[in-house]
């Protein structure tokens, strides 16, 4: 960084400080014969009342494990609570392609079906 500032140092303390309360915290991977790639998505429309933009999430599930999560803002403003989840589902989408696509390279196995769930 050019110019660090102090609210850099107090936001790097809030971290650390974040990070050593955490230290037990985990998510427990195991191996199953039963590995489905599911996902679940969800928006909530205009949250934001000074922009108007929605937000988008989504989490995916190998088995019973989370492997990727996201929650952001949606890049449009959606124009009711319709196209908001349609957003966030295209979205999920994309991730879900991919995420096939990663798993048949790793595993070596053939490209599975994608249970994606829109709420």
């Amino acid at each position: 960084m050019q110019s660090p500032r102090e609210s850099h140092a107090r936001a790097i303390k809030q971290i650390l400080r974040y990070l050593k309360g955490t230290t037990s915290f985990g998510i427990k991977y195991n191996r199953s014969n039963d590995m489905k790639l599911v996902g679940y998505s969800d928006s909530s429309h205009k949250v934001d009342i000074d922009d108007g933009r929605s937000t988008t999430g989504h989490v995916f599930y190998l088995g019973t494990s989370p492997i990727t999560w996201c929650s952001q803002k949606q890049t449009t403003v959606a124009l009711s609570s319709c196209e908001a989840e349609f957003m966030a589902a295209t979205a999920a989408a994309c991730q879900a392609i991919w995420l096939r696509e990663l798993l048949a390279k790793v595993t070596g196995l053939e490209r599975q079906k994608v249970i994606l769930r829109v709420g």
